[in-house]
């Protein structure tokens, strides 16, 4: 039942006690008509320090058109963005996923401030999706989420190519396989515009996890950012958002249990980046879902891999946009049987309502192969446990041939000391690489290690090398690689006792991660291990003391830290 939506809106409330906030609002254009409309906010992360959002200042006033003909009032506000791509192999890549909170804080703080009705969020980057769904499970106000979209591929070579093409080049030329020239060939023609990295990376695995959780209309999240399509989004989400508020329907209603096991479903099926564990747990911690670690590892062993998409694939985001998108990708996920199909949306109908209206995938079309072929029988996304890492660690295995592979650990506490290794030709094949300290507080800030791994592939050494780390990969990165081991380095856990020359076992059969060292010696080890010191300046020190560990997304406020810092008081030496 619809609501009377003269009564909705907070601030614009009759009463002389509202004086003083309407006289505000009327030097920002606010008329005494509007004074009995919800007010809408419309949250950008428009910026220009990155091409997945470059564009978006104009997407967040296409969806103000939108919201203001719905019969809303609606503001523009802005918060931060930054690019993990500029910042990869960096320092500054620590500053990455402390982003997503700064993110969602910011606009949780505005919707909250400015006592808003309604939200739409507009989000390219990485971090921006999460950042944003954070938000609006943190705000309480209907609400929709509309991704900025995909970059197109470059062209180079007569070849598409991406960001990622670029870091393995790198490898290329350092092994001596392409020129100067070819390098640069690559660098100038990889990013041709605006929109997200191309492939099954990180954004477009959490823009394809948002809409099939309900939070995005129906096919938004792959339509290119360089495409009218992009502009007709976000209008039809500043209608879709003043529909909720008459409908009365909150992210509470849409972000259930059951949606995020949707979520978890596409993004097996798609190969997305190992980001969308850590993503959708900290999502699901905000809306108040019980979603844990071993969700993602159930889901994994039903849902089998059919998407031909890069890092492990030939095909980009803007391919499958033109074979039907991940609606028709949603499309037969149901009818197969792998979804809930009666999970509500921002449409105000329920997800199995929204895809009997879709078109399914086009005819002949080969970046979904048929469920009887799969890349894979079940998720390339696995969570691995054992001793080294007994809370979990998240491997991508799409493309990935090896099934074990057992090597001596070659440890680096800094991802400089190891990529400087490898440029040197001091890693072998067979060699367990090991990069720590660089969790969510040793890191501080749990940074990417795409520089590295794309690297190790450009070299030939994808496979015959295991990368492990307690830091993250990118959504582009693929190969032989173990990250979010918990608990890191930084707190005592297992991987900060490994030592050089111990023999490690990655098994993706059996879903392990260990190491030949008994429980003995490790004891022993702990008893003479002591944490390096918590960084404490600015926000990622604040962050450093707040966050929680990777197994549980990675979040700032989650209230049993001491749960969370059991290993440290066990060896009695706590920060």
């Amino acid at each position: 039942m619809k609501k009377d939506l003269r009564i909705k809106s907070k601030v614009f409330s009759e009463g002389a006690m509202k004086a003083p906030n309407r006289a505000m609002l009327r030097s920002v254009g606010v008329t005494d008509e509007d004074f009995q409309k919800p007010m809408i906010g419309i949250a950008s992360t428009w910026s220009e320090v990155t091409p997945c959002n470059i564009h978006i200042h104009d997407l967040a006033v296409s969806a103000k058109k939108g919201a203001r003909e719905a019969g809303g009032v609606p503001f523009i506000f802005n918060t931060i963005t930054v690019s993990d791509g500029i910042s990869m192999g960096t320092d500054g890549m620590r500053y990455s996923l402390p982003s997503r909170d700064v993110i969602a804080d910011s606009i949780e703080t505005v919707v909250g401030a400015e006592n808003l009705d309604g939200l739409v969020a507009i989000g390219g980057c990485d971090k921006n999706i999460p950042g944003c769904l954070i938000a609006i499970a943190n705000s309480e106000v209907p609400a929709v989420f509309v991704y900025g979209g995909t970059i197109a591929p470059g062209k180079h070579n007569g070849g598409d190519i991406d960001i990622v093409s670029v870091f393995e080049g790198v490898g290329q030329h350092n092994n001596g396989d392409i020129s100067d020239d070819t390098l640069r060939g690559i660098e100038c023609a990889a990013c041709p515009g605006a929109g997200s990295c191309g492939g099954m990376y990180t954004a477009n695995t959490m823009a394809s996890a948002a809409e099939a959780m309900g939070m995005s209309l129906p096919g938004s999240s792959s339509n290119p950012a360089e495409n009218n399509l992009k502009a007709a989004d976000c209008e039809a989400a500043g209608r879709a958002v003043y529909n909720l508020l008459e409908l009365d329907i909150y992210p509470k209603d849409i972000m259930t249990k059951e949606a995020f096991e949707n979520a978890i479903t596409v993004v097996m099926a798609l190969g997305g980046s190992t980001n969308a564990i850590l993503h959708l747990l900290a999502i699901a911690h905000a809306i108040e879902v019980d979603l844990t670690i071993d969700d993602f590892n159930r889901l994994q062993k039903q849902v089998p891999h059919i998407a031909d998409l890069k890092p492990s694939g030939r095909f980009v985001m803007e391919d499958l946009h033109r074979v039907g998108g991940v609606q028709a990708v949603m499309k037969l996920l149901l009818e197969k049987g792998y979804l809930h199909g009666d999970c509500m949306t921002v449409t105000g109908k329920t997800l199995a309502q929204n895809l009997a209206e879709a078109p399914g995938l086009a005819e002949g079309q080969e970046v979904i192969v048929p469920f009887e072929k799969p890349k894979r029988a079940d998720g390339p996304l696995v969570v691995l446990k054992g001793n080294l890492s007994p809370r979990g660690a998240v491997a991508k295995l799409s493309g990935v041939k090896v099934k074990v592979h057992t090597g001596p650990a070659r440890v680096f506490d800094t991802e400089k000391e190891a990529t400087a290794a490898v440029m040197a030709n001091e890693i072998n094949d067979g060699d367990v690489l090991v990069i720590r300290y660089v969790g969510p507080k040793g890191g501080p800030g749990m940074p990417e290690m795409l520089s590295i791994s794309a690297i190790l592939v450009g070299k030939g050494m994808g496979e015959s090398v295991a990368l492990l780390t307690d830091g993250r990969f990118s959504g582009g990165t693929h190969g032989l690689v173990v990250g979010h081991i918990a608990p890191e380095a930084q707190v005592g856990g297992p991987i900060a006792l490994l030592k050089e020359g111990d023999t490690v076992t990655i098994d993706s059969i059996k879903q392990e991660i260990t190491m030949a060292v008994s429980d003995e010696e490790l004891e022993a080890r702990r008893k003479a291990w002591t944490a390096p010191p918590l960084y404490r300046k600015g926000v990622l020190g604040k962050y450093a003391h707040n966050v929680s560990c990777s197994s549980r997304g990675a979040v700032t406020d989650y209230l049993n830290r001491q749960e969370d810092a059991y290993v440290l008081e066990s060896a009695g030496k706590t920060n």
